[in-house]
């Protein structure tokens, strides 16, 4: 159990937030009058109490606000919480879809201290359930009553999509294919074919969103900007083979040129990522394969499935 220390708003980004006696929160949204708040997934921000005094106590002698925190909490180690985690304060529900942040440029703290503790220590959370939350109020963890849909991402590789000169039917169709088998497809990205930019997205969506599944679509040829295989080995874990094989074995029996896919399929922490080919048909053939089997794997990734054995 832990309790709300300060709440912290502010009316425009960039700007350090400055505490209020209390606050509302809105559905789908944030906290009203808050300038992050919004229909994305960072809607409120919270940081652990103590996270701030241990960084006091090296000198920062900072305030709550001073991070960009909305909800400043004393008895949760924010960061040691799954995403997903469910938080109940009164009447207020707010699941938490993101641990850490990217830091895109160094503020005045970082610039004192030489770190900020927020893209290290701060997480985020959606509102599910709307109302007031006071200073002094008690936080406890939630218990699910159902299971969370598995969440995933797609990223599209295509230097001609990236500049406009293409339209992207794969991303699409691959997101369409999830949904309808009941996955909630939290990002849709259009990239070029860059390895340093997917890299880097790859490791966001695993480490920070903690995602069940990533598909790519693109990139998986012979041609020279054909990045994708390698960026995705750069960035995991542990190999999966199987996926990958077994997309190749299902696609030579349609035709021939499927032994040039280089796509590959791996593990980064609890996270399965899987290379498509580029075209919206063979993305859906290759689905074929291994819908059914995947959520068997994501289950265990998740440890909500003990063992793989047949009975």
């Amino acid at each position: 159990m832990g309790k709300v220390i300060a709440i912290c708003t502010s009316p425009a980004r960039g700007t350090q937030k400055k505490p209020v006696p209390s606050a509302w929160f809105t559905v789908d949204w944030g906290i009203e009058g808050d300038a992050h708040g919004g229909r994305w997934h960072r809607q409120v921000s919270l940081l652990s109490a103590d996270k701030i005094e241990a960084f006091n106590a090296r000198g920062a002698n900072v305030q709550p606000g001073a991070f960009g925190e909305n909800l400043v909490v004393e008895g949760f180690d924010f960061r040691s919480l799954p995403v997903g985690t469910l938080l109940r304060c009164g009447s207020v529900l707010l699941e938490m879809t993101q641990i850490g942040k990217e830091c895109h440029s160094h503020c005045e703290i970082y610039k004192k201290m030489g770190e900020c503790i927020m893209p290290r220590e701060g997480v985020f959370a959606r509102v599910l359930v709307p109302g007031e939350i006071h200073v002094g109020d008690e936080m406890v963890l939630e218990p699910r009553t159902a299971p969370r849909p598995w969440q995933a991402a797609v990223i599209t590789l295509s230097d001609k999509g990236a500049r406009g000169e293409r339209k992207d039917e794969s991303g699409p169709a691959i997101a369409r294919r999830l949904e309808e088998a009941g996955y909630e497809v939290v990002e849709q990205l259009l990239l070029a074919d860059e390895s340093g930019a997917l890299r880097a997205q790859l490791i966001r969506l695993a480490d920070q969103r903690q995602l069940d599944l990533i598909l790519t679509t693109g990139g998986t040829g012979f041609g020279p900007r054909d990045i994708t295989p390698e960026a995705t080995l750069a960035v995991a874990d542990r190999t999966a083979p199987g996926i990958a094989e077994a997309m190749r074995a299902a696609s030579l029996a349609i035709t021939p040129r499927a032994m040039l896919s280089r796509g590959v399929s791996v593990l980064r922490k609890k996270t399965l990522i899987i290379n498509l080919p580029g075209s919206p048909k063979a993305c859906m053939e290759c689905m074929d394969v291994f819908m059914d089997t995947i959520p068997h794997a994501m289950g265990l990734l998740r440890g909500e499935v003990q063992d793989c054995a047949r009975h």
